[in-house]
């Protein structure tokens, strides 16, 4: 593996993670109300193409930090719609 390697999956990993602390988040309080579904789309979206464009490129950094992303995004898809007006368990009466 070379410096550019190294380089490009430090970027992807930290790019990545910036979606980790929101997922946390979400999972301790179970309400994701003001988290946006449609800039979660878009944001997969843009991913998928860079995971195609790392195929086309055969570049593995490209290809392994956007797969990571597009999992933690995924996720973060699922809890929006899973908390999407909280969770009714913790709800005070």
């Amino acid at each position: 593996m070379n410096w550019t390697q190294i380089l490009g999956i430090t970027a992807g990993l930290l790019t990545a993670l910036s979606m980790l602390p929101q997922l946390i988040k979400t999972l301790k309080e179970k309400k994701a109300e003001d988290v946006s579904l449609k800039m979660l789309v878009v944001l997969l979206l843009g991913i998928t193409l860079w995971i195609a464009y790392g195929f086309v490129r055969e570049d593995f950094p490209i290809i392994v930090t956007n797969s990571f992303s597009f999992f933690l995004n995924i996720t973060m898809i699922y809890l929006r719609k899973k908390y999407k007006h909280g969770d009714p368990a913790t709800e005070k009466t």
